[in-house]
C-alpha cells in the first residue's frame, strides 16, 4: 500500500482491492455517503509529484502556460460535469499541445484529477 493511500485492513473477498476501493467498500458497509473527489492539496501535490511545476511553475519553461494561466482559461469550465472528463482525455491521449510526453504519461485517473483541480483555480 502506498503513503498515499488509506489504511483499511483488507476483509473477505477483498484482496488485490486498492485503497480507494477498500475505502468505498467500507463506505457502502456502513451506508455512508463520501466525497471521493481528490481535494487541492493532493491534487497540487500530484502536480508536484508528477513534476509538472518544472514547466508550469513561476517562471514557466518556454512556452508553457503557468498554472495561474491555465485556472484562468478553464474557469470556463466550472459547473460543466463533463468537461473535466473530456479535457482529461485530451489531455491524457496527447491532443493538448501537440503530444507532450508527461501529459501521455499521466493515468487517465491523474490526468482527470489534475484538470478538475485546474478548473476550480489550481490553488
Amino acid at each position: 500500500m502506498s503513503d498515499t493511500e488509506p489504511n483499511i485492513t483488507t476483509r473477505p473477498g477483498e484482496a488485490g482491492r486498492s485503497g480507494r476501493s477498500k475505502l468505498i467498500a467500507l463506505a457502502a458497509t456502513c451506508g455512508l455517503s463520501l466525497l471521493l473527489a481528490p481535494d487541492a492539496q493532493a491534487s497540487a501535490q500530484l502536480a508536484l509529484d508528477k513534476g509538472c511545476y518544472s514547466c508550469h511553475g513561476n517562471p514557466p519553461k518556454k512556452n508553457a502556460p503557468t498554472f495561474e494561466q491555465l485556472a484562468a482559461s478553464y474557469a470556463q469550465y466550472q459547473g460543466q460535469s463533463d468537461a473535466a472528463v473530456r479535457l482529461a482525455s485530451k489531455l491524457h491521449e496527447g491532443y493538448v499541445f501537440g503530444g507532450i510526453n508527461a501529459h501521455e504519461r499521466l493515468t487517465q485517473e491523474s490526468a482527470l484529477a489534475l484538470v478538475r483541480w485546474i478548473i476550480d483555480g489550481a490553488k
